[in-house]
């Protein structure tokens, strides 16, 4: 179908930018700078001035980011980190594979991120770290989490895997917190040719032990103290991560007048859009709505050469591999609402106007039975 649009379409960008991918490409291969080496270091470094950090440490996927912030910073078994239920089950990931036990906690009901007014209840004796996630490129509420963070002596993560150049109170996400964790997914605002992922961080100790930790826990003299991983970071990727990195102040942009249209133009009562809290900047990774009758609505923009996605259609705290915690139907509304309702219209920089007109006006001729 020429007229079909899909929900995210890669292949846009790499043919507006081929020439220039291909020789990032060459220049690596040109001198077999294949793993870590000198590409990766120029970007860390560039990523580090994009986000106003001191530390970038690159890793090879954004689960393994939180993995690595986890262990940074001490997280072991027996111990609990507070986690939105509203999130990718990646970001329990960290926490599980670490030993630690997931706690979820409702979002709001407008903004769609981590509630602050649920953490305290979900705090306990082995509480040792809170994780916030930027939500669909969204930052949520930093200030109001750090200062319950600080009262009960707990630290701070930022889940940042889909809000690449968001800002907080006029800061880049990323460098607000104790650490914070990006992934590098080929569909993500800065999207790499396969996995990638980095950490950010303010602190040499949580810097060094990252870096340490991601290759095999290695000492200057060979020696292995600790168990260690294999969690580096290619240099193809970062060489193609620098490249774009560019531009996505640009990409960015354009993801922001799209979201324009779609917030002005899509005018149907049914359709509720995540509200944004003042001083917060989207990044627009995914424009997520929530709507009635969800199955029929994406079988009607289908109908109409359109694909949608849905992120997320089960909350994490009901899904099946945390079924051991007890977690009930109803017990974190908010959540449960979003998983049953949310639907992401298509959202990327390459999307054509009278592509986006068409989508506003599908939106716009639904109607719940």
């Amino acid at each position: 179908m020429d007229d079909f649009i899909g929900f995210c379409n890669l292949k846009r960008q790499y043919n507006d930018h081929r020439e220039d991918f291909l020789h990032a490409i060459d220049l690596v291969c040109g001198k077999a700078a294949f793993i870590d080496g000198e590409f990766v270091k120029s970007f860390e470094s560039e990523f580090a001035k994009f986000c106003q950090v001191s530390y970038v440490s690159c890793v090879n996927s954004g689960t393994n980011a939180i993995l690595l912030a986890m262990l940074a910073m001490g997280i072991k078994t027996g111990d609990e980190v507070i986690i939105p239920a509203n999130t990718f089950v990646a970001t329990a990931w960290g926490p599980v594979y670490a030993g630690a036990r997931p706690e979820f906690v409702d979002c709001t009901s407008d903004t769609w991120e981590i509630d602050p007014g649920k953490i305290e209840a979900a705090i306990t004796g082995k509480t040792k770290a809170i994780i916030g996630v930027h939500l669909y490129g969204l930052p949520f509420d930093i200030d109001a989490v750090k200062e319950i963070a600080e009262k009960n002596n707990l630290l701070v993560v930022e889940d940042c895997a889909q809000a690449h150049g968001a800002q907080y109170k006029g800061h880049p996400v990323g460098g607000l917190c104790d650490i914070g964790a990006f992934s590098f997914y080929p569909t993500k605002n800065l999207g790499a040719f396969g996995e990638g992922g980095c950490l950010t961080t303010n602190s040499p100790t949580y810097a060094e032990q990252i870096n340490i930790l991601k290759n095999h826990a290695a000492n200057e003299h060979g020696d292995h103290e600790k168990i260690g991983f294999n969690m580096r970071m290619d240099g193809i990727q970062a060489a193609v991560l620098s490249y774009k990195l560019k531009f996505l102040d640009s990409t960015n942009e354009r993801r922001r007048v799209i979201a324009k249209r779609y917030i002005d133009e899509i005018i149907s009562p049914n359709i509720k859009v995540q509200q944004i809290q003042e001083g917060a900047e989207h990044a627009y990774h995914l424009f997520v709505i929530t709507v009635p009758e969800r199955d029929r609505f994406i079988k009607h923009m289908y109908s109409n050469n359109i694909e949608c996605g849905i992120h997320y259609p089960m909350s994490c705290h009901l899904q099946k591999v945390f079924g051991y915690m007890g977690y009930k139907p109803g017990d974190l509304p908010n959540a449960e609402y979003l998983a049953e309702h949310c639907v992401s219209l298509p959202m990327y920089p390459e999307l054509f106007e009278d592509e986006i007109s068409r989508v506003i006006e599908a939106c716009n001729k639904f109607q719940i039975s």
